[in-house]
């Protein structure tokens, strides 16, 4: 009963939401500016395919709201002017193609050299590989925020429910406004109170609440959402003795509810759920030697991460003997726990890089769908091999997590078509070809 009275509650208030949040489509404001006109007619009616991908080649669902959420991002920014015809783009991709090889031909910085010439410099350096890690939430609207920007829009737009939809919306915020330590000894204690009203309907000590009390002070009082609860479930707040307390009487419930209703709601309320966004972005070589992540990629802090990193260069200093395979294998661990997600990124032939962010725990599987979701021949078959020649062709292997095969923190793989498909000359599709941008 309750879930679904939540699940027409999220039914029923999407489409308010995105009006009161002044959401007019994926990561755009009803009162933002337009984008910038492009340079040319025929750029124009290009640029517009890169919004409203050709049916014949038509995105996935996924691809087509990274897609958009990489456009929706580059809106409203001060720019160089950029020539994003087809022909423009693979002219520059040639040139930065050729100007590698001669610099590999003359002995010049490669560009992992090129970016690790000078670890303190590129620390401060703020030109990350990504500018952050991005999430949808579905059930509220359809902008592309990071995650702590929707944690904050989820509270506004619950909190503007409450008038309306008290009881259920208050079960909400109590499960997503607050530590989820917190909110869970508040639902057990709230769950409590109401289960002791209905199983004893005539005892009245069951029917009061002192709010001075220290058990209703820690675990009721301290956690969001829990005061709109017991009110809606037909608590007031009367003064009694010179105390305040919460008063239950059954007229001051909201007709619609029911104890039995709002005690089946509390329970089963969950986080209202964020989706990782793909972040997509094609790039040029030139500006693949971004390698720096942001802050949002770790677990820990970045101080944290230097001064582990400093400990551990000085315990290297100090012990000047030969790794075990066991003592590689644990080092290597303590890095990739550092992160939470992965930038994948994705070379194929013609020297253009696809680029995504994915959760360490996400499957290989999920970055294939997501490759394959972008190709020009969706139905061809391809491989991906690692920078040492590795190929991931394994069935086992797309039911392995990035953090199990070790695709930790980055990666690049060279694209290859397989089988029948390696005649193909073909890759991305040509709408998100146009998502390349100077940046």
């Amino acid at each position: 009963m309750a879930p679904s009275k939540i699940k027409n509650f999220f039914l029923r208030k999407k489409a308010e939401a995105k009006l009161k949040l002044g959401v007019a489509g994926p990561g755009r404001k009803l009162n933002s500016d337009a984008p910038p006109p492009p340079s040319s007619k025929a750029s124009s009616s290009k640029q517009k395919d890169a919004y409203v991908p050709p049916k014949r080649n038509e995105l996935s669902a996924e691809a087509k709201a990274a897609a958009n959420a990489a456009l929706a991002r580059f809106e409203g920014k001060d720019k160089k002017e950029f020539n994003t015809s087809l022909a423009a783009i693979r002219a520059q991709v040639r040139k930065e193609l050729e100007a590698e090889k001669k610099a590999k031909e003359g002995g010049g910085p490669t560009e992992q050299e090129g970016s690790a010439e000078d670890g303190t410099a590129q620390e401060a350096r703020k030109d990350y590989a990504v500018q952050g890690v991005f999430f949808r939430c579905p059930m509220i609207g359809d902008e592309i925020l990071p995650y702590k920007e929707w944690k904050g829009r989820i509270k506004e737009f619950l909190y503007e429910q409450l008038a309306a939809d008290r009881g259920l919306t208050a079960c909400l915020i109590i499960y997503n406004c607050n530590p989820k330590d917190r909110a869970e000894v508040c639902i057990e204690t709230l769950s409590k109170c109401i289960e002791n009203i209905i199983n004893n309907p005539t005892e009245e000590k069951y029917k009061k609440i002192r709010m001075t009390n220290r058990m209703f002070c820690d675990k009721i009082k301290v956690c969001e959402g829990s005061l709109d609860f017991l009110h809606a479930a037909g608590f007031a707040e009367i003064e009694l003795d010179g105390e305040p307390h919460l008063i239950w009487s059954e007229d001051n419930i909201d007709p619609e509810c029911s104890l039995e209703v709002l005690l089946e709601a509390l329970k089963a309320a969950e986080p209202i759920p964020v989706e990782l966004d793909r972040n997509l972005q094609v790039l040029l070589p030139s500006q693949v030697k971004r390698s720096n992540l942001p802050p949002d990629f770790f677990r820990i802090s970045p101080e944290e991460i230097k001064r582990e990193q400093q400990l551990r260069t000085e315990a290297l200093e100090q012990a000047q003997i030969l790794k075990t395979k066991a003592m590689r294998e644990k080092e290597e661990l303590r890095t990739i726990n550092r992160y939470k997600f992965s930038l994948i990124r994705v070379r194929f032939p013609n020297g253009v890089y696809l680029q995504g962010t994915f959760n360490v725990y996400e499957k290989f599987g999920q970055v294939c769908e997501f490759v394959q979701s972008c190709l020009m021949h969706e139905s061809a078959d391809f491989a991906l091999v690692s920078p040492g020649g590795l190929k991931y062709d394994d069935p086992d292997d797309l039911d392995r997590s990035l953090y199990d095969l070790r695709l930790v923190p980055t990666v690049v793989f060279n694209f290859c078509y397989e089988n029948e498909s390696k005649s193909l000359t073909d890759f991305l599709k040509e709408e998100l070809m146009l998502l390349i941008q100077s940046f």
